[in-house]
């Protein structure tokens, strides 16, 4: 009898009297299909899963050295930082002082008038704490020659105390129709000093509390 004769003979509803060349291909045949289930509905998954952790891990773990090496460079950073704030304060302890700053107003006024300018407006505005420092805005409207601002500008400089005046939306103009060269400078003008040392601890606990807040 050949293999397909066999094969068509057999009866279903009595597997024990199989040839055993079947019963050992059925028992082969069923671990592969079990085998391939497993495969696609369970062991698959678990791979996807396998991967996607080793994909984290190393992840994790390259984030760890970013922040170990971060935190082995602290100390540096950290003296590197205390460094630059004594440089900063050294700076700023060359701006006036609050008590000279009213001096400073005078001695900037009275130089624009020793350079020829006439001062229409020299008005200082109401001061502004920042975070290290403090600003006075003085409204100016100030009528001269080219060379007088000139000199005005080289006469700031050469005060005996360091003084920044920077300019905010200024405009410079010749006055009138005439050709006589004559010019007005309208717009904002502001100076700075060093916030002494009750203001630098009030500014600190506002700065720390927005940071706080903020959290």
């Amino acid at each position: 009898m050949s293999v397909i004769d066999e094969l068509q003979s057999l009866d279903t509803s009595n597997p024990g009297g199989w040839p055993s060349w079947i019963k050992l291909g059925s028992v082969i045949l069923l671990m592969v299909v079990i085998g391939i289930a497993g495969y696609m509905f369970k062991i698959k998954d678990q791979i996807v899963d396998l991967d996607t952790y080793e994909a984290t891990e190393l992840t994790k773990k390259t984030q760890y050295r970013v922040k170990q090496k971060k935190a082995l460079q602290l100390p540096a950073y950290k003296a590197q930082l205390e460094e630059m704030k004594i440089i900063l304060n050294s700076m700023l302890r060359q701006l006036p002082s609050k008590n000279q700053m009213s001096d400073i107003i005078v001695d900037v006024s009275q130089t624009a008038l020793a350079s020829g300018i006439s001062n229409e407006l020299f008005e200082p505005g109401t001061e502004v704490l920042k975070e290290f420092y403090a600003e006075k805005p003085i409204s100016l409207r100030m009528v001269g020659k080219y060379h007088n601002f000139g000199e005005f500008v080289s006469g700031v400089a050469s005060l005996p105390r360091v003084v920044i005046l920077t300019m905010h939306d200024i405009s410079l103009k010749p006055l009138g129709k005439d050709l006589s060269g004559v010019l007005l400078l309208e717009g904002t003008a502001k100076t700075y000093r060093y916030l002494d040392e009750s203001e630098q601890e009030e500014m600190d606990a506002k700065v720390a509390a927005a940071k706080k807040g903020k959290k």
